[in-house]
């Protein structure tokens, strides 16, 4: 599995920590090139967070990016908020419930 994006990363800690507006650290700056293809089916962790750094980046909107992955805003909405409340990490799939049950 290849890592996150270095500028995918440091634009979700930025964030994260400090309500930033997604600029890069100096590691480059993240392009459309670096988000998932628009046929991706498997939804892996770093391709989740690279889709919300791409959101949040700018280089596209909730619906285009909805419309390219096939995401319902619901599905896309709660990416962010366990990037936010939890970390890159809540992304994984099998961590899921367990974050969920946290909540409750």
């Amino acid at each position: 599995m290849k890592p996150l994006n270095p500028a995918a990363t440091s634009r979700l800690r930025a964030e994260s920590e400090a309500d930033a507006q997604g600029i890069a650290d100096g590691s480059g700056r993240l392009t459309l090139d670096d988000l998932p293809p628009p046929d991706t089916r498997r939804w892996v962790m770093r391709r989740k967070a690279e889709v919300v750094a791409g959101v949040r980046a700018g280089l596209l909107s909730v619906e285009d990016a909805c419309a390219r992955y096939g995401l319902s805003a619901e599905e896309f909405a709660s990416w962010q908020e366990m990037i936010d409340r939890h970390g890159v990490q809540a992304l994984r799939v099998t961590r899921l419930q367990d974050y969920r049950r946290r909540e409750e």
